[in-house]
């Protein structure tokens, strides 16, 4: 056997039917899977075959194959006829062993399966004759069957016989444009499933192509029949092909869609295929490659077809768990079944495509109908924008199909029309009711199965069957050849027969489509009737008031009605009421009504939402590509391409959808409102409109055009018919079809008359009409030419932006208009480029639509000549206009506000005025929690040098004129970029700025039109100088209002100069900078390279100083007295003072009371390491020389070294940088010729004298913590702190409680294995350690000391854990004898620190608002992973908490010592200490952990230009941010002190953060402040500020402050859901800027020296984001201070400070609880600074609750009398008006600091209080300030300055000179002015 093709042996009739070619490759199709023969006789099979020919008419073939027995091998050929074969050989036959195949074939115009059995009858029958040799003509059999007519449709039958005893009969269906289907579709359902067909059914409108296969060539026909057969009344115009040869499967292969079907035999080869989609009959499943994004219906209908399809299909499901189901009905006839699904397609097309006739555009009506779809208002109607299925069934060409042949409004009609025309409420009700559902379908079902079946009695028929297993017989004869000329002569008899009968044609039965109801949104949500009714409200009352020339209220109501016309019912509304006034000839406006009119105008028309609609679904579209192609190029296209197309789609629908209906609308509009600019030059609105992109969408112009040629046509013929409700005035614009008022007869019901008449029509009157309707379509053209070149012809040919922002594609899509020759003449103009692009896109667009529109050639041709003249009028008519229009005067801009600067800041550029435009943070929006729109806002961007200010006022004039103020740091700045941003104010887009601020503040501005692009420009080249200062000197706490001496500094570039040159340059700077005395030299060690490990070794050092090494003496030498002197002033000193950490002595000599740690002063000179502090804390027996080598084993010589020390258990806390690895070590082993240590420890990772160091630290902890027992740290749990961890955890877990799970085993013995910090959710407890366990989760609070537990722990574990890197562990071995555990750790890198950080900033401050729902601030705050940070951070810290609480110390040894293990052990000692929780105390922490320990501030900051490319590290935030989260009551500074240190320590105010070390700072000479000389103290120190502050008002004071006496060790909860969100991040106040600043600025603002408002009322409206919140809260503590103060005023006794009074209040509650026997014994007071007291935790339930943040700022909380003052004066002193106290009084006039601005004041001369106090008004009893006399210097005449007060004596004039500052003053005349002096003179002369 073989595989070969078949031939036709022979064909009946041998020439072809008139008008029917016969169709090639019959043989190939009828024989799909090649000529194979067989061993065996099989049975015959029967199918149909679908051929389509170049006319894209189909053949059904129908194919009968049988078996022949093959006796010649080597001639046989498979011979196959239309009408019978035979073959060549004849004679007897041998029982045979191979079969060859042969066919008797069909072939039929005719598309009715019913049919097509009668054939399978007929070819049945002639196979019957030849199988059972009946006695019948084989000839005269297939004459018979050539000369049988079928019926024409309409339900008629027809019974037939071909001779051979047989009665056959063909039904015909009634109408046949409803497809045939009997059961294909219900057997399509049960092979695949309702899912299945729903994405087939899908995939083939959406034009995708689908490929079908299965062992049967039957079913395959079946399956392709009934999915085109679901697309009704769609009609499949793509390649389809049931049954597809072996021969063509390259056809799979083609771009085009297909429905195909292939035999299963194939399956291999059709596998490979990347873009089709691939259904398995045979299996039920269907497969969709990745590559295809397979659009779905829309939702309801959805959801609502597949409940329905699963009703229909399985009717038990509903009952099925009925406890008593009725009796189980007949089981559905499966044609009926087929039927009612199909109801439900209908059905879902009806919906679908419901009102779509409303939709449609008349453009002509003879000869034939002309017809086009207005997708655009269909789907925007349809509410259908973002969904995808939709468009693209309107894009493809079934739909086009649909549109020209149901669009005709006077044609016949079929069910479907009925169904489409149904009203949306019945549908509606439908869906609700389950029986009036199922009721309509079933009558549905019932006409679509009675039109396959007309008749129910069915007449008899009787057609011959084959003999059972007659194909098996032996011996039979092959199938004969007939006689070509008998079957011819009896055809030939037949034929004449059939002219002498009547053919019955049944007449096309005509008549006027229903229209249907207009079209409804598909979800049939209704928008809020208020809001949209309170929009048209306010645009109608804002255009009313323009037209009314009411100026005042016409401002006001503006940009609410900007708001407004977001929404669309507005901006037809905006359409509608300019129409009216243009009818009211109201046309011509003045130059304000003609800014206002074409500002609303271009608001309308803004496209920004949809741009945002766009992103959002590019986004998910890029979301979608699998990862894993981007590896592949081809992939990628293939994968992309869907998402392109989609997107592409989505753009083009949205923007049409959104703008065409406006759009169209206002363009007559543009035409008809104008303004005068001079005589005969007029200025039309569409030149201030023209720079939209809708005007150059080809698509727009098109369906704008269509809409108006209908509404001409429809006028033509209502004309022509003399009808009385004619339009009186057309309508401007094309609006979007609606459904017309009943008076009036819509252009279809015009056309569907026009049609019914038109044949009886004569031919000259048929001829007039459609001369009329080109005539009225060649009008239109010449109109709409005109119109596009006022809309394209740009009113500044220089810039012409609309050519640069219009796609390429849309002006040059290749020859455009070939169909005219341009003779422009333009050529040699400079403008010929501008007039040629408007030409050609206008020629193309003219070619279109006259095309379409059957206009004549010749029409074509003159409007085409027309255009470059029209063009070229428009532009020499808008010179002038441009001319004059620049002569107008410029629109009265609003006021540019300075901003009040701090002392020493200047201005870096004047203010560039700008519009601050909203970002994604909704709260200036009046977003969610209400409040005024503030936001857009006019104002100017300052520059100063030391932050970026916004400041200007709202645009909204309703909100008032208060200043809103934006600003931060520049030293913060983390990105700037310019943006093309859309202004809300003038609805253009205009160039911008975009800044983001490390302080978590975002400036979006547009800049004005004044503001040209080089001075943007100059603005950020400003900006990046002082961003990256070239030297510390150049930073604001330098440089602020002062020219600091430049130290020189080592070039850094100078990468040659020699180390000893470097040396001296710096120790000579520091002597230079008069801040050390340089005595025994340390050696100096190069500056580590930046990412370098690697330090010099000890024969590469160079002693600066020429003295040698001096012996070792307990005493230093005296020329280093003064460094040592500076030293212990440091806070590192005092707090080791403090803990009793030693003294400081020398390496030989031994302490005399036995103490184990000492201060070592080998690091004074910063040679041992540089980044640590000049004293370091080591073991007592460790010998200085020996730290050397120490410090080399560990990352930049960071040596273990103690930082402090457990007041109770005695153990200490150390700290170092990572260890070095294996091969560095190894290195400086090699490199040591002193090294002695053995050759075995060469495979340790650790030298001897690391050993020797770690057993010197053991032998200094504490001897009860050393235990002999075996057990250790082991089995703990602790979730990962790795990125590793971080990325196998997913979304949802990330958020559930993590306890910490640490728990002492005995599994593992000491010394050898590890515990490792792994990740865990779970807490595990062994039934040994439950009380360990309870107390590491925090969820208890420790036992007593003492109890059986702990001495327990106590007796289990090791005396010293190291906690280091994992990867540095690993090898690193310790002597078991050793008491000592190492413990791996994995822990956030400083990349990830950076990433999350990030991740939180656009969380906190986006840029633009989620399009999405599901974008919300918490799921963006969750992905940046900043909480589990923290969570993981505090969980560390936990854990040296309580194993130094129970005796064990701590080394903490993680990456270089300086970023987390920084972060852990400040707040190890943080939650350990409660002196580190006082103000003073937090200083000393800070000081000492992160300043003189070295973390780098610069470097993590970005602060300097070596850091430039490193980005912002936020690890200081960090930290802050977790001591925000702890208890309130326990810490003495409340929430602004973190916040004020969060902000500074980035803002470069100070000059404390802006190096990296100790080491540092003595090169620059900052480290030590010499107070004998003023010069030498450059920069403000942070600590003093905020001391200053401090002292002057309780700003930083927590009024909560009770530490707890019996648990002085924190343990939080620190669960993730515990963790809160720092408010600091997301705060803002705008009326003031950020808080940080106020306290700092030289005078009181101008807002504080006006007389306050709000004085009269104790009402005050906070608004969010405006006000501060929390200095409007009511303070009840500060309200009884002022209250005590004003008392102690009226009883005329001297006022305290307010730490004073809140003292005394304590101890006197104190008092009262020791009475009633509550309070125990306090503990001591602590010493500092500030001093405190305990209180108990009984007042933690006894004191007021008050706010935690900004207490006591320059605030204005009002006193009892109602008189509202500055938080400030209430704790300055001051004194009441008693006479004995006022020596002198009267009025002067003083000069401010700031503003220089001249006040009266009412003064008083205090010689009490040798003060000079000033007051609003003499009847005022607080003072505005006062001016100590003790500091005056002089009192003098002056001369009078600018601005002083007129009509006053230059006499009068005198100065006032402190040690502070010179006061200017005036009195009221000479006389008063010299009493004055002397009164002040002679109080100076007194003291």
């Amino acid at each position: 056997s073989g595989e070969g093709s078949g031939k036709i042996i022979q064909r009946f009739p041998k020439k072809d039917w008139d008008g029917t070619a016969f169709p090639q490759g019959v043989e190939m199709f009828c024989q799909p899977g090649g000529w194979r023969m067989s061993r065996e006789r099989k049975p015959p099979t029967f199918f149909t075959v679908v051929l389509t020919d170049i006319d894209s008419d189909r053949h059904y073939c129908s194919c009968l194959t049988f078996y022949e027995a093959e006796v010649n091998l080597q001639g046989t050929k498979t011979l196959e006829g239309e009408g019978d074969e035979d073959e060549e050989e004849d004679g007897l036959i041998q029982p045979a062993q191979v079969f060859a195949p042969k066919s008797l074939i069909l072939v039929s115009r005719l598309d009715y399966p019913e049919i097509f059995r009668c054939v399978c009858g007929c070819l049945g029958l002639i196979y019957t004759v030849y199988i059972d040799t009946l006695n019948f003509s084989l000839e005269s059999l297939v004459a018979n069957l050539l000369t049988c007519t079928v019926p024409v449709a309409g339900g008629s039958q027809k019974l037939f016989s071909l001779g051979a005893g047989d009665r056959q009969l063909i039904q015909t269906p009634i109408n046949d444009t409803l497809p045939v289907t009997n059961k294909s579709v219900a057997l399509l359902f049960q092979q695949l499933g309702i899912q299945n067909v729903l994405s087939l059914f899908c995939a083939v409108l959406t034009e995708h192509k689908v490929l079908f296969h299965s062992t049967s060539y039957q079913r395959l026909g079946e399956a392709c029949r009934a999915l085109e057969a679901l697309m009704f009344p769609l009609k499949y115009s793509y390649p389809y092909i049931p049954i597809l040869p072996s021969r063509l499967l390259e056809v799979l292969s083609s771009p085009t869609p297909f429905i195909i079907g292939v035999h299963s035999m194939f399956q291999n080869e059709i596998h490979e295929l990347l873009d089709v989609i691939i259904a398995d009959l045979d299996g039920g499943t269907i497969k969709i490659p990745e590559c295809i994004h397979l659009s779905q219906l829309p939702e309801p209908l959805l959801q609502n077809t597949q409940t329905t399809l699963s009703m229909v299909l399985h009717p038990d499901l509903e009952i099925a768990d009925n406890a008593f189901p009725p009796p189980r009905s007949a089981p559905s006839n499966l044609k009926l079944l087929d039927k009612e699904v199909r109801a439900v397609f209908l059905r879902l097309f009806a919906q679908l495509f419901q009102g779509y006739r409303s939709c449609l555009q008349l453009i002509r009506i003879h000869s034939e109908p002309v017809i086009h779809f207005h997708k655009a208002a269909f789907l925007g109607q349809r509410g259908l924008i973002e969904n995808d299925f939709l468009p693209k069934v309107l894009d493809g060409m079934a739909f086009a199909g649909f549109v020209s042949e149901r669009g005709p409004p006077y044609r016949a009609c079929d069910l479907f029309d009925e169904l489409v025309a149904f009203d949306v409420e019945r549908f509606k009700e439908e869906e609700e009711s389950t029986t009036k559902l199922q009721k309509h379908l079933r009558e549905l079902s019932e006409q679509l199965f009675r039109n396959e079946n007309p008749n129910p009695h069915m007449a008899f028929q009787k057609v011959p069957r084959p003999s059972e297993g007659s194909h098996l017989r032996v011996h039979v004869v092959p199938f004969p050849l007939l006689e070509e000329d008998k079957v011819e002569e009896l055809l030939q008899e037949g034929l004449a027969k059939q002219s002498h009968t009547n053919i019955s044609v049944r007449p096309e039965r005509k008549c006027v489509v229903p229209a249907g109801p207009p079209v409804v949104s598909i979800s049939g949500k209704a928008s809020s009737v208020f809001n949209s009714a309170r929009r048209l409200e306010v645009v109608r009352s804002c255009i009313g008031f323009i037209f009314e020339n009411k100026t005042l209220e016409s401002e006001k109501a503006l940009p609410a009605a900007l708001r407004a016309l977001k929404g669309r019912a507005a901006r037809q509304c905006l359409t509608e009421e300019l129409s009216l006034h243009v009818q009211q000839n109201r046309a011509i406006l003045d130059h304000q009504q003609f800014d206002h009119i074409v500002r609303m105008m271009n608001c309308a028309l803004q496209t920004k939402h949809v741009i945002s609609k766009i992103v959002t679904l590019w986004n998910k579209a890029i979301i979608m590509i699998p990862l894993y192609e981007w590896i592949y190029p081809i992939t990628v296209i293939s994968s992309l391409m869907p998402h392109l197309m989609f997107l592409s789609v989505c753009l083009q629908d949205c923007s049409n959808a959104e703008e065409y209906t406006v759009a169209a609308a206002l363009l007559p509009l543009t035409t008809a409102f104008y303004r005068k600019l001079a005589p005969g030059v007029n200025q039309f609105a569409y030149t201030c409109v023209q720079e939209h992109p809708i005007w150059t969408n080809q698509q727009f112009w098109e369906a704008t055009f269509y809409s108006e040629v209908q509404n001409q046509i429809r006028a033509l013929y209502l004309n022509a018919l003399g009808d009385k409700h004619r339009i009186t005035a057309k309508e401007p614009g094309p609006l979007p079809p609606a459904a017309p008022a009943e008076s009036e007869r819509t252009a279809m019901d015009l056309a569907a008359e026009q049609l019914r008449a038109w044949p009886s029509l004569s031919k000259e009157k048929q001829q007039e009409l459609v001369k009329s309707e080109e005539s009225t379509v060649f009008s239109q053209a010449i109109h709409y030419a005109s119109l596009m070149v006022y809309l394209l012809v740009p009113l500044d040919a220089s810039k012409n932006k609309l050519l640069r922002a219009a796609p390429t594609a849309d002006w040059e899509s290749g020859s455009v208009a070939e169909s005219f020759d341009t003779e422009s003449g333009f050529e040699d103009s400079e403008n010929s480029d501008v007039a040629n692009s408007v030409v050609r896109f206008i020629a193309r667009f003219i070619d279109k639509v006259c095309t379409e529109s059957g206009v004549t050639q010749d029409h074509i041709k003159n409007l085409h000549s027309m255009i470059p003249g029209i063009v070229a009028i428009q532009m020499e008519t808008l010179e002038a206009v441009h001319r004059e229009s620049r002569r107008l005067p410029p629109i009265q801009k609003p006021k540019i506000l300075r901003p009040a600067l701090l002392p020493g800041e200047e201005l870096v550029t004047e203010g560039l005025r700008v519009v601050l435009d909203p970002d994604g943070r909704e709260e200036a929006m009046g977003g969610l929690l209400g409040g005024p729109h503030i936001l857009p806002a006019e104002g100017a961007l300052f520059l100063t040098t030391y932050r970026i200010i916004f400041k200007g006022t709202p645009h909204d004039p309703l909100v008032g004129e208060q200043p809103v103020i934006r600003s931060f740091p520049v030293s913060t700045l983390t990105k700037d970029k310019k943006i093309t941003i859309q202004n809300q104010l003038h609805q253009n887009m205009q160039e911008g700025l975009q800044i983001r601020s490390a302080s978590f503040q975002l400036v979006k501005v547009a800049f004005d039109e004044e503001v040209t692009s080089e001075m943007v420009e100059i603005f950020r080249k400003h900006l990046q100088r002082i961003r990256y200062p070239q030297s510390i000197f150049s930073t604001f706490a330098f440089a602020a209002g002062q020219t600091a001496p430049q130290l020189l500094l080592p070039k850094q570039k100078e990468r040659n100069t020699g180390f000893r040159t470097l040396s001296k340059t710096i120790v000579k700077g520091a002597k230079r900078a008069g801040k050390i005395t340089m005595g025994r030299q340390s050696t100096l060690q190069k500056k580590n390279e930046k990412g370098s490990r690697m330090t010099w070794h000890e024969d590469d050092d160079i002693s600066v100083s020429d003295e040698g090494e001096p012996p070792a003496s307990s005493t230093l030498k005296a020329t280093e007295k003064s460094t040592m002197e500076q030293l212990v002033e440091r806070a590192c000193f005092r707090d080791y003072q403090r803990l009793g950490l030693g003294t400081i002595t020398a390496s030989s000599s031994r302490s005399k009371s036995g103490e184990q740690f000492r201060v070592t002063a080998v690091n004074r000179l910063y040679s041992l390491c540089r980044s640590y502090p000049g004293l370091l804390v080591v073991p007592q027996s460790v010998q200085d020389s020996s730290l050397q080598k120490v410090a080399r084993c560990y990352r930049h010589n960071r040596l273990p070294v103690v930082c402090w020390k457990h007041p109770r258990t005695k153990a200490v806390l150390l700290r170092s940088g990572g260890f070095h690895g294996k091969s560095v070590v190894g290195l400086f082993k090699s490199q040591n010729p002193t090294t002695t240590a053995p050759a075995a420890s060469s495979e340790s990772s650790s030298s001897l004298e690391q050993e020797k160091y770690l057993q010197a630290i053991l032998s200094a902890i504490p001897a009860y913590c050393k235990s002999n027992g075996s057990n250790t740290l082991s089995n703990r749990s602790l979730i990962g702190l790795s990125p590793a961890s971080e990325r196998r955890s997913s979304r949802i877990p990330k958020m559930t409680p993590v306890y910490l799970d640490i728990s002492f085993s005995n599994s593992f013995t000491r010394g050898g294995v590890w515990a490792s910090l792994r990740s865990s959710s779970r807490f595990i407890q062994h039934p040994s350690t439950t009380e360990v366990g309870a107390r590491l989760s925090g969820k208890d609070l420790a036992p007593p000391i003492g109890s059986e537990s702990l001495q327990a722990l106590l007796k289990q574990q090791a005396a010293f854990y190291i906690f280091g890197e994992k990867s540095h562990l690993r090898g690193f071995k310790l002597d078991s004898m050793l008491n000592c555990e190492l413990v791996p750790v994995e822990f956030a890198d400083t990349r990830q620190a950076k990433s999350s950080f990030k991740k939180l900033l656009r969380a906190c401050a986006p840029s633009a608002m989620p399009t999405d729902a599901e974008d919300s601030f918490l799921r963006a705050l969750e992905e940046s992973e900043w909480i589990l940070q923290l969570h993981k951070l505090l969980q560390l810290a936990l854990i040296l908490v309580e194993l130094l609480d129970c005796g064990s110390s701590v080394l903490l040894s993680l990456e270089d010592g300086w970023d987390i293990t920084t972060q852990v052990v400040s707040l190890v000692q943080l939650l350990s200490d409660p002196f580190y929780r006082t103000l003073e105390g937090f200083q000393v922490l800070v000081e000492k952990e992160w300043l003189s320990f070295g973390h780098k501030f610069s470097q993590r900051s970005n602060l300097t230009p070596s850091s430039q490319g490193s980005g912002f590290t936020p690890i200081f935030l960090q930290f802050l941010d977790c001591v925000h989260n702890q208890y309130p009551l326990e810490f003495e500074f409340n929430q602004h002190y973190l916040k004020f240190l969060a902000y500074h320590y980035v803002s470069n105010r100070f000059k404390n953060f802006l190096l990296d070390s100790d080491y540092e700072r003595l090169e620059h000479g900052t480290l030590f402040e010499d107070k004998g000389d003023k010069q030498a103290k450059r920069g403000i120190c942070i600590w003093e500020c905020i001391n200053r502050m401090h002292r002057r008002s309780p700003i930083f004071f927590n009024y909560l402050y009770s530490p707890s006496e019996a648990e002085t060790v924190l343990k939080p909860s620190i669960s993730i859901p515990n963790l809160t969100k720092w408010e600091f991040y997301t705060a803002e106040t705008l009326s003031t800027g950020p808080s940080y600043d106020w306290r700092m600025l030289a005078v009181p603002s101008e807002s504080a020296e006006e007389p306050d408002t709000i004085a009269t009322s104790k009402r005050r409206i906070v608004w969010p984001c405006y006000s501060s919140v929390a200095r409007a809260q009511p303070d009840a503590i500060t309200k009884l201070l002022a209250d005590i103060e004003r008392l102690e005023g009226e009883l005329g006794q001297p006022p305290e400070r307010w730490h004073t009074t809140l003292e005394k209040v304590r101890v006197s509650v104190q008092e009262d609880l020791k009475q009633e026997g509550n309070l125990r014994k306090q503990s001591a007071s602590i010493s500092g600074l500030i001093p405190t007291s305990n209180l108990q935790a009984y007042q933690r339930h006894s004191m007021l609750h008050l706010p935690d943040s900004g207490l006591g700022e320059d605030s204005s909380p009002t006193a009892a009398n109602g008189v509202s003052r500055r938080a400030a004066t209430l704790y300055n002193q001051f004194t009441p008006k008693n006479e004995e106290n006022r020596s002198f009084e009267g009025v002067l006039y003083k000069r401010g600091a700031l503003l220089k601005a001249w006040k009266r004041r009412w003064f008083v001369l205090d010689i009490t209080k040798h003060q000079l106090r000033y007051y609003d008004t003499d009847e005022d009893v607080s003072s505005r300030g006062h001016i100590d006399l003790a500091e005056v210097e002089s009192v003098v005449m002056a001369t009078p300055t600018i601005g002083a007060p007129k009509n006053i004596s230059e006499k009068a004039f005198f100065d006032l000179k402190t040690t502070k500052r010179v006061y200017n003053f005036c009195a009221e005349n000479a006389q008063s002015a010299q009493q004055w002096m002397d009164k002040i003179q002679s109080c100076i002369s007194d003291a």
